[in-house]
């Protein structure tokens, strides 16, 4: 009669330990696990936006260097060649595009904006070949300076900040310079107008 009573107390024991000590567990790694999900979900929904706005940044950025104002495609190339016939057109570079002396803005293409350094005011020829292509040649580039800022990016655009001031740059240069967001990056402005919207990148350091 003890021994049974004693098996029974000690079988009450161990499901009361198992009972209580397992839940308390359970629960335990239940809301560590649950806290930690929110967290990691938000973490990983910011990367994706941040993503896709950069991948938006580089459709659009390459959308307005093969189509005109009019929706028309285009074949924008480059070339110091002086031998290529069509139309010429002379114009201003905005910091993504050359606005004509008509008032039509003209493409550039991205790399060669970058790789060419090419500054917001810089004057450009544009030759429009007789297959339809584009083919630019810089021709009065404006005085220039050079300062140092930070790469920053918000609203699916990259800008270097300086001196108080947000310079847009293209996106083409955040990839053929390979750098990253909190880099320090010398750039150039023009010289006789600092509050420029746009910048070349000249180097990461």
């Amino acid at each position: 009669m003890w021994k049974t009573a004693q098996r029974l107390t000690f079988t009450k024991v161990i499901g009361i330990y198992k009972g209580d000590i397992t839940t308390k567990i359970d629960k335990r790694k239940l809301r560590v696990t649950m806290s930690e999900l929110p967290e990691k979900q938000v973490k990983r929904l910011h990367a994706l936006i941040q993503e896709a706005e950069t991948n938006l940044a580089a459709a659009k950025e390459l959308l307005i260097s093969i189509i005109g104002e009019d929706g028309t495609v285009l074949t924008p190339r480059t070339s110091n060649s002086e031998e290529a016939g069509g139309k010429v057109v002379e114009g201003v570079f905005d910091g993504q595009k050359m606005a004509g002396p008509d008032g039509k803005e003209y493409p550039v293409p991205a790399n060669y904006a970058s790789k060419s350094k090419l500054v917001e005011g810089d004057i450009l020829k544009l030759t429009i070949a007789d297959d339809g292509s584009f083919i630019y040649k810089q021709i009065g580039p404006i005085e220039r300076r050079q300062i140092i800022g930070t790469l920053v990016t918000h609203d699916g655009a990259y800008y270097v900040e300086a001196n108080g001031h947000e310079y847009r740059i293209l996106l083409a240069s955040v990839t053929y310079f390979r750098i990253s967001v909190g880099d320090q990056v010398t750039i150039i402005i023009p010289a006789d107008n600092p509050d420029a919207e746009w910048a070349a990148v000249e180097a990461a350091l």
